[in-house]
């Protein structure tokens, strides 16, 4: 819906197409809260709406210094825009699989080619969180990547990540665990 995009002034190229890509349909299968497939595919936005539960990536890149990656969200990102981030993260696409979806998303948001030899499943995580308008039900599976990786190595997709670190964990634990 065209009419959702705020006026053109002052946008580039660059932040024009990524809203108007915004609103294609993305698909999403849908599952029950213990992860059971109940056959149906939705839009993206309608399984925000509704609070259907879907699955999703997240993907997490540390290297040997024990240093994660942690991406900047963009300010054009619908949620959470500018708050810092897991290396990288994505929806399950309906008809794709958490490993076509992480290779995908990396590629995607950071240009790095990812091998799924090089993925290390920790575990899988149900997450519900909900914001005014916006309700996440997530099945999440989570990835670990041990790999070096220079940030110049790094091209990332301006319309979802705007800043890229490195941060070691200890680090980022304290700065967690001091947040309420």
């Amino acid at each position: 819906n065209i009419s959702s995009i705020p006026p053109f002034k002052n946008y580039t190229t660059l932040t024009i197409n990524f809203l108007i890509h915004r609103n294609n349909m993305e698909y999403l299968d849908i599952y029950d809260e213990k992860g059971n497939s109940l056959g149906i595919k939705k839009p993206r936005k309608e399984a925000h709406d509704k609070g259907l539960w879907h699955k999703a990536v997240h993907v997490w890149i540390v290297n040997s210094r024990k240093e994660l990656l942690i991406q900047k969200r963009s300010p054009l990102k619908e949620n959470y825009p500018n708050m810092w981030d897991i290396s990288v993260g994505g929806h399950i696409s309906a008809g794709d699989d958490d490993l076509i979806t992480t290779e995908r998303e990396i590629k995607e948001e950071l240009g790095l080619k990812i091998k799924s030899i090089d993925l290390i499943k920790i575990g899988t995580v149900r997450r519900m969180t909900k914001q005014e308008g916006y309700i996440n039900n997530e099945i999440l599976s989570i990835y670990i990547i041990k790999k070096d990786i220079k940030l110049e190595q790094i091209k990332k997709q301006d319309e979802e990540v705007s800043e890229v670190k490195l941060i070691p964990y200890k680090e980022l634990q304290e700065i967690i665990e001091s947040e309420d």
